[in-house]
């Protein structure tokens, strides 16, 4: 196929040929419910249901979508602690906040969306074979910890391009009974006092974090899948430790890797400290479209930096008004309820989004058609225009932006009233204009249009009356 994506193991851009002749196998790394989800933690789930609906709708092929969820970690024991929940509470208010965040803007349900602790059985059956294969040995000290052996895997770094020798020890179990520093917990003895315990030969206890993603990957995608995506800080340890484990346990694992980058602030990563204000419930009930948050998120090229401003919602806003400008002028063009629906991608589209998802590039496009559509509205071509309004829509269907899904319509009620009682205004104002224009009293007719001019509105005399549209500079 033409698709082509950056893999990380290679740092190459590679061509994407499914394991499966028809179907693409992903697994995403999801949501850790340690709290509620803020703009960072949602670039993933946006960038790549992009990726999904491109297979889907550009190549033709059934996509099968894991996304899991953490649900026990040690972040989550610790805060739940702090509030005084119990844990298994603390992680599903906010498991249901993350969905709440993908809801909100447009990201599609996947597959499945399998819980950590709904895999404890699958999870110690790979501790097993790796002890057995003489790649994980329990710590000697009965504490009931059992940690992975990385100098017994010769590849380890390879996802990441490091030598053992320049890594720092693993942080996530006591450093007791390790023969490395850096050897890493399959599962970790209970401490006294933890209810978010399992038996195991070993005795009580949970599964490492990194343990988690491998054995649900295992279960729903098999030994050997296409594509494992997730943000670029889980390169490592988790993603580098998630492949080493797989592939000693004899599992071919990801065939590729993707990446995407983060969201920062004033030059900083997003993170709890500086996402208070920018958790996506926040950010919405302030006022917040959600389209123009989709689309503030999703129009980057997914290996690049977002820096985040306030400005970039307004940028966002803007570019939205002149894509549902147009096709609001389509709509009411004569003849285009009579206009045969097509969907079609232009070759530029589609050469966009085949070289690395290079949605920036895609993106450009869809204006470029916008600007030809709005061309040949003025000239009364209405056959090239609605050629250009279905292909915008579906463009935009691919983005997941498209302004007249019925997705928008109920999640962006406020604004679409907003919408309509500018439009109404305006048009009173219009009407106010053109009967000044007939009595010939232009100083009246002049202001306002100037007045409109200033609030951002662009007036357009027509054959067939006046017309009015954001204007480029609002």
């Amino acid at each position: 196929m033409s698709l082509r994506l950056h893999d990380t193991a290679t740092a190459a851009v590679r061509d994407l040929t499914p394991l499966v002749p028809g179907e693409v196998s992903i697994y995403l790394c999801g949501a850790t419910v340690q709290a509620p989800p803020h703009i960072g933690h949602v670039r993933s789930g946006i960038a790549f249901d992009v990726l999904a609906r491109w297979l889907e709708a550009g190549h033709g092929l059934r996509v099968v979508f894991i996304r899991n969820v953490t649900d026990v970690e040690d972040k989550i024991l610790a805060k739940s602690t702090e509030a005084g929940l119990p844990w298994w509470a603390w992680a599903s208010r906010h498991e249901q906040a993350f969905t709440r965040a993908y809801d909100a803007l447009g990201v599609r349900r996947p597959t499945y969306e399998p819980r950590a602790t709904g895999h404890i059985t699958e999870m110690l059956e790979m501790v097993d074979e790796l002890v057995a294969a003489g790649h994980a040995y329990p710590a000697p000290d009965g504490s009931g910890d059992v940690y992975f052996d990385v100098r017994s895997w010769p590849e380890y770094g390879s996802l990441t391009h490091q030598a053992l020798a320049d890594m720092e020890p693993a942080a996530d179990a006591d450093p007791r009974g390790k023969r490395d520093p850096r050897d890493f917990a399959l599962w970790k003895g209970a401490k006294e006092g933890e209810q978010a315990a399992w038996p195991s030969r070993w005795g009580r206890g949970r599964p490492g974090w990194h343990l988690e993603c491998s054995a649900m990957a295992r279960r729903y995608l098999g030994r050997e899948f296409d594509i494992h995506a997730g943000g670029l800080d889980l390169r490592f340890p988790h993603h580098e430790n998630e492949q080493a484990q797989s592939r000693a346990a004899g599992d071919p694992f990801a065939r590729t890797w993707l990446h995407n980058g983060w969201v920062t602030v004033g030059g900083e990563k997003m993170s709890k400290s500086l996402g208070n204000s920018l958790v996506v419930d926040t950010v919405l009930a302030g006022g917040a479209r959600p389209l123009a948050l989709r689309y503030a998120l999703g129009t980057a090229h997914y290996r690049s930096m977002i820096e985040y401003s306030p400005e970039h919602l307004v940028e966002a806003g803007r570019a939205l008004e002149r894509l549902e400008g147009f096709l609001r002028r389509a709509r009411q063009a004569p003849g285009a309820a009579d206009a045969p629906f097509t969907m079609d991608f232009p070759a530029a589209f589609r050469a966009a989004l085949d070289d690395d998802l290079n949605v920036p590039g895609a993106l450009a496009v869809v204006h470029e058609t916008v600007r030809a559509g709005n061309t040949a509205l003025d000239a009364g071509d209405g056959a090239a225009a609605q050629a250009a309004a279905h292909a915008v829509v579906a463009m935009l269907d691919v983005l997941g932006l498209n302004p007249l899904d019925p997705h928008w319509g109920a999640a962006s009620s406020t604004a679409s009233r907003a919408e309509l009682a500018v439009d109404q205004l305006v048009r009173a104002e219009l009407v106010r204009r053109q009967a000044a224009r007939e009595a010939r009293d232009f100083a009246t007719a002049d202001g306002v249009r100037d007045r409109l001019a200033d609030l951002g509105v662009a007036v357009e005399d027509t054959p067939d009356g006046p017309r009015w549209a954001w204007s480029d500079g609002a």
